[in-house]
């Protein structure tokens, strides 16, 4: 059953693609439009004709003279060249193609539309030059009641065409202005989309993989050959040899078709890939010395036709054999790769076939159809795979963001284990620290059997135990500070200064050190924890207090700089000697000035408390200076 669903998809898509053939064969063909029909030099017209809403294509009736004819009936297509299969004879040379216009009715202004003129022209109508150049010719006049002689004049010296290749087309001006119109639309935009899409998806050509690179390259090589239609719409200085870069496109474009079936079928690494793809490069190598040969040799136009077409056969022959091989247990873009080639390069067989019997009045030949299906498939798939890049991406967020929620609930409990842990210890270690200094005490009032070595002893252990005091005091406040885990609020600087000045002026008057706190002069607001705030001022004033000798100074102040809450406390005290500085902040540290009463973690609380708040926090000391602590902040809006 798998098996059976891989083909149906495929299936269905190349029997869509006949039946569009199909339905294009009958509504997009010159040849296949309605009357008059010219014949024997002459064409046969009248109002009802020019009334209708396709135009007049002036295929038959045309009569040809160049150098080996005088005045040939011939239909426009039915020789791509001179030469008209006589090998012998010069591909180039002068022609002039003449068609009368026998028209019955009222006059009226018309045009004639002459696409894609690869040799030099010369349009006249009743003899008067209307049009010369290359490229596509235009020309109008007033078509009266009776017969106008129609003339073209080609000259060519180099190229595989030579003369007139195309049907013209005749119309009310605005049928052929709007008829270019719509060509033109669908030709930019067959030519923009698959740029773009080459452009913006050249990223993926190392990180996708050989499918999305060849892919890539297969865009480029489309949008080069379908802006032909623009070098001859313009009449470009490079039209006289855009046939080399459009044969260069073509050969690249069948050369893709190749390659992308390889690859979706999983056998381009094989012996036969190796030898398809050294015949599928050797050939336009051949093909483009034989176009530059032309001019010399009469008959490397023959061959290089012939050549061509085998081209095309091998395309489509190693583009079916690839995707019978491979069709099966393929991914929908392996399919659907193959199919789109497959389908390809039967276009390039039916363009091949269906020569002088098809060609586009508004649209696309059957390949170039193919080509943009292939564009437009390949959009698709780039589609599908960002979409299900993006699923996965998702995916992958979704589950991130789990395992990050997982984690942080795990540290989040092992961090209150360690908290109760070091809250129970400092609990369960006061009773005994403190009874051993009972007993060094007790032992020292007796002074029974105490000498100088044992008191060396005791004083030694008392100095341990003290430590310990210190150590357990500390685990003490940081488990109180741990325990602080309301959300911040907005606190006003002001405020807050006040509130500082009030807690603290007092204490500083008791020691006689006098205490200045400078207010903010502008309003300005910071987000943190009311109780923090006040551990952070508590334990610097503190410190600047034990320091700050009688008749000493400390100072509080605020401003704003550079968009930052700046806080400043400095005193006149002893100062932090040079060489302890970088250490102050480090966990238990305690300074030469503090080794009897200080813990070692005020100015480690402070630190942690300033970078929670995401400020700063630096210091400027000197031995018997005095200290200045400088805060920053971000203000909060």
């Amino acid at each position: 059953m798998e098996r059976q669903k891989a083909w149906q998809q495929p299936l269905a898509v190349f029997a869509a693609f006949v039946l569009f053939f199909s339905l294009l064969f009958y509504g997009d063909n010159k040849y296949q439009a309605p009357p008059p029909y010219g014949k024997s030099g002459v064409l046969a017209l009248n109002e009802d004709n020019l009334r209708r809403n396709n135009p007049v294509f002036l295929i038959d009736g045309w009569l040809l003279t160049d150098g080996r004819a005088a005045d040939k009936p011939t239909y426009i297509g039915e020789f791509s060249n001179l030469q008209r299969g006589d090998l012998s004879v010069w591909p180039h040379g002068r022609a002039r193609y003449q068609l009368t216009l026998r028209y019955d009715g009222t006059p009226q202004i018309v045009a004639v539309d002459f696409p894609q003129l690869s040799s030099w022209y010369s349009i006249s109508a009743d003899g008067k030059e209307l049009a010369q150049g290359i490229g596509n010719g235009w020309i109008t006049f007033l078509l009266t009641s009776g017969d106008h002689v129609l003339t073209v004049e080609t000259t060519s010296k180099s190229g595989y065409y030579s003369g007139m290749y195309y049907p013209p087309m005749l119309g009310t001006v605005e049928m052929l202005l709007r008829m270019r119109s719509i060509r033109s639309f669908a030709y930019a935009l067959a030519f923009f989309l698959p740029l773009v899409l080459a452009l913006f998806t050249i990223f993926l050509w190392r990180s996708g993989g050989s499918l999305s690179r060849w892919f890539g390259i297969l865009c480029c090589c489309y949008a080069l050959y379908i802006f032909r239609y623009f070098v001859f719409l313009f009449s470009m200085s490079v039209v006289r040899y855009w046939f080399l870069a459009e044969n260069l496109a073509l050969y690249g474009l069948c050369f893709c078709i190749v390659q992308l079936t390889a690859l979706a079928s999983g056998d381009s690494r094989g012996k036969a890939w190796q030898w398809v793809r050294g015949v599928l490069s050797v050939l336009p190598v051949l093909l483009i010395t034989l176009c530059l040969m032309i001019p010399v040799l009469p008959w490397a136009v023959y061959v290089h036709s012939r050549l061509t077409d085998s081209y095309y056969i091998v395309t489509f022959f190693c583009a079916a054999f690839y995707a019978v091989k491979g069709i099966k247990g393929q991914s929908w873009e392996g399919r659907y790769t193959l199919t789109g080639c497959l389908v390809f390069g039967c276009s390039l067989l039916a363009n091949l076939l269906f020569s002088n019997l098809f060609e586009p009045i508004c649209f696309f030949w059957q390949f170039e159809w193919c080509g943009l299906f292939l564009v437009l498939l390949f959009g698709a798939m780039m589609i599908s795979r960002s979409r299900r890049l993006l699923q996965e991406n998702d995916a992958l967020t979704n589950h991130l963001e789990e395992q990050v929620r997982k984690r942080t609930e795990e540290i989040n409990g092992l961090l209150n284990e360690r908290k109760a842990f070091f809250s129970d210890l400092a609990h369960d270690l006061k009773a005994p620290v403190f009874a051993t200094q009972s007993f060094i005490e007790a032992i020292r009032r007796s002074g029974v059997g105490v000498d100088t070595e044992l008191r060396s002893y005791l004083d030694q252990a008392e100095a341990k135990q003290q430590e310990m005091a210190r150590r357990l005091q500390g685990l003490s406040t940081i488990h109180e500070l741990d325990k602080i885990e309301g959300e911040r609020v907005r606190i006003s600087v002001q405020e807050m200064l006040s509130e500082i000045y009030a807690a603290y002026h007092g204490e500083a008057e008791v020691q006689a050190v006098y205490f200045f706190v400078e207010p903010l002069r502008e309003e300005a607001f910071l987000m943190a924890q009311p109780e923090k705030i006040n551990i952070l001022f508590e334990n610097l004033i503190y410190n600047a207090l034990k320091a700050t000798p009688r008749d000493g100074n400390i100072h509080v102040s605020a401003c704003i700089e550079d968009g930052k809450i700046r806080i400043v406390v400095a005193d006149t005290g002893c100062g932090i000697p040079k060489e302890e500085l970088p250490f102050i902040f480090k966990r238990f540290y305690v300074g030469a000035n503090n080794r009897g009463s200080g813990t070692g973690l005020g100015l480690y609380i402070v630190h942690g408390i300033v970078a929670e708040l995401g400020g700063t926090i630096d210091v400027c000391s000197e031995a018997d200076m005095g200290t200045k602590f400088i805060m920053e902040f971000p203000q909060s809006v």
